[in-house]
């Protein structure tokens, strides 16, 4: 036993040994050249000092098949320095013998590319149990934790606790009306299956592509990264990964259906005898499936503007109540409509014609919120108004805006509130004269001043003369037929 326990110390003191000579951040270790054909190849890529968040898919190789990937981390304290290392193991097992080529490869850790070169690899028959050199792939701590070094860990698999949904705050809304939708994975907290994260992004454009309804404005809350949060379903804690979210306001009444939606996830089998170092885990993977979900759209009651009105709650902010003015000075006025529903497509508010206020057409801005599951946000309309005439102007006569409210089922009308009091002389004719007259005044500048030109005034005196002649003629025959 004192022998075996002296070998343990030695071994582990060459390991620490090895790992304080690495240099690289990342480093890239490959298998043996020569393997049997019932051992396995591995590519394992060690990160220092740095967790391993993220990496992409190991390389193929010809006539291996992929065996699953295993994970471990240590630390290590060497002359009082601590650092610690963390590593991923692909394990690939040969399907025949002879002669393979491992080509040159890229992967990525954490978000960043490292580059490996190939290897040839050479596969023979296969090894005994006794064979210790070549590709035996020799355990130094094998008999002290009484395992052979041919043994292979059984791996078995845990049950779950977890589920992927496909949810909506509303299954019936009107047209118009926004419905929030979410793709999330829950964990309950008594889950003991190591799960993980398979490629979100790729599945996530590929199930879009089957949910997004066609007949809707979208707004996208724009999810980039997964972030973890408590929440508690039926008095049961869970942990929620929301993967996407959007609110979609239908054009047209009718229904939206949403199929059911597979998520993969990576989901590791554990070893059933853990050893101290090896691989305790095996990659593997499970489909999870959403239930299907209908959103029925129905119609706006009988309006006049049911299809130019916006949908949902609004309220007015003006930027005046009160103000006093001058016959001909101008000011800016702000109309801005607020709350909850598609700012995009809030309209202009309708503007009444009145005798004696000018206005033009207003400057646009709006601002939209996507939080808390629904949209919401401002659009201002900026007019600039002028008057001519002297007087109390109520601007509730010149300025609406319609809209429905689904909440109440019920048109609704937002007015200004704002009183103008306008002094001074009364700016009517000049603002007659600083008008465009239009038809033949535009016209003078460009026009000949002369009445007549001198080349049509000869035609003109031999018209009538023969005119004369012609009628004097005509008189005196009607008398002499008379006689």
């Amino acid at each position: 036993m004192n022998k075996t326990i002296a070998r343990f110390i030695f071994v582990c003191f060459s390991f620490l040994s090895v790992g304080s000579g690495l240099a690289q951040e990342v480093n890239i270790e490959l298998g043996p050249g020569e393997i049997g054909l019932n051992e396995t190849f591995t590519i394992k890529v060690t990160l220092s000092d740095e967790k391993i968040k993220s990496y992409d898919q190991f390389p193929e190789i010809s006539s291996f098949q992929k065996q699953g990937i295993s994970q471990s981390s240590s630390m290590n304290l060497i002359n009082g320095q601590m650092s610690s290392s963390n590593s991923i193991i692909q394990y690939y097992k040969p399907t025949k013998k002879g002669n393979f080529t491992l080509v040159n490869f890229e992967i990525t850790i954490n978000g960043t590319a490292y580059a490996s070169a190939g290897k040839r690899i050479v596969v023979t028959d296969p090894v005994t149990a006794s064979g210790l050199g070549g590709g035996s792939g020799f355990d130094p701590f094998a008999d002290f934790f009484g395992r052979t070094p041919s043994e292979q860990p059984e791996f078995v698999e845990l049950d779950d606790d977890a589920f992927f949904s496909v949810s909506v705050d509303k299954e019936q809304v009107y047209q118009g009306e926004g419905f929030n939708l979410s793709l999330a994975f829950f964990m309950s907290e008594a889950n003991q299956a190591p799960l993980q994260f398979y490629e979100p992004g790729k599945q996530l454009d590929a199930i879009l592509k089957k949910i997004k309804p066609t007949n809707a404005w979208e707004e996208n809350f724009n999810i980039s990264n997964i972030e973890p949060e408590e929440v508690i379903i039926n008095g049961k804690k869970w942990t929620k990964f929301k993967v996407y979210e959007a609110t979609f306001f239908p054009f047209s009444e009718g229904k939206i259906e949403i199929p059911r939606i597979p998520w993969e996830m990576i989901k590791y089998k554990v070893a059933k005898n853990p050893t101290f170092f090896g691989a305790n885990r095996q990659e593997d993977f499970k489909t999870f499936y959403s239930s299907p979900k209908t959103i029925t759209i129905i119609p706006l009651p009988p309006h006049p503007l049911k299809n130019e009105v916006s949908v949902g709650q609004f309220q007015l902010r003006e930027n005046i109540t009160t103000i006093e003015v001058e016959t001909g000075q101008g000011f800016d006025y702000n109309f801005g409509i607020s709350g909850v529903g598609n700012i995009n497509a809030v309209s202009a508010p309708k503007r009444i014609p009145t005798v004696n206020l000018n206005t033009f057409d207003p400057n646009v801005r709006q601002q939209i919120n996507r939080g808390y599951g629904r949209v919401s946000g401002i659009k201002d309309f900026n007019y600039y108004i002028t008057f001519t005439e002297a007087g109390e102007y109520d601007l509730r006569r010149n300025f609406e805006w319609i809209y429905f409210d689904p909440s109440r089922a019920v048109y609704d009308t937002l007015r200004s509130a704002s009183i103008i009091n306008v002094v001074g002389d009364s700016k009517t004719n000049e603002a007659i004269s600083s008008q465009r007259l239009g038809g033949l005044y535009d016209r003078i500048g460009i026009e000949d001043n002369r009445f007549l030109n001198e080349q049509y005034k000869y035609y003109f005196t031999m018209a009538i003369n023969v005119f004369l002649m012609v009628s004097m003629i005509l008189l005196a025959i009607l008398i002499l037929r008379k006689k």
